[in-house]
């Protein structure tokens, strides 16, 4: 199903492997990447990996969208998750892929429903672990 401003359609695994995520929490995190007129999954990390794992799989020079699955504590000590969306757009990309991926980020995202935080960034520093953290709380 084609979106008549942007053009894209999603690959129905994403809405599959996203389902996955957030009601069995199959996947620590899912990448996905714009593949021709269509929103694909580009990778997915097992519930074990880390933070760290996620943002070591984003390509430097290319854009992505990706889901994350945040698990923290809050000050009243209660075990708590959170699923992220970012929107991971470098500066050192494509000017024409930056420019798709941004205009077909909302699309996408009203596909995953359960999205609880939105994050941008162009750098890794707009998503560091202490944002994210931030963010969840």
């Amino acid at each position: 199903m084609a979106n008549a401003a942007s053009g894209m359609a999603v690959d129905d695994e994403c809405k599959l492997k996203f389902h996955e995520l957030k009601a069995k929490r199959s996947y620590r995190f899912i990448t996905f990447r714009i593949d021709g007129q269509q929103v694909v999954v580009d990778k997915y990390g097992s519930p074990e990996e880390s933070y760290e794992d996620f943002t070591n799989s984003l390509p430097a020079d290319e854009c992505r969208y990706a889901v994350f699955d945040f698990d923290f504590t809050t000050d009243e000590n209660c075990q708590k998750s959170k699923i992220f969306f970012i929107a991971w757009s470098p500066d050192t990309s494509r000017v024409r892929m930056k420019m798709v991926y941004a205009s077909s980020k909302d699309r996408f995202k009203r596909e995953l429903d359960g999205i609880q935080v939105e994050l941008q960034a162009t750098d890794p520093s707009e998503m560091s672990f202490d944002i994210i953290k931030s963010r969840a709380l």
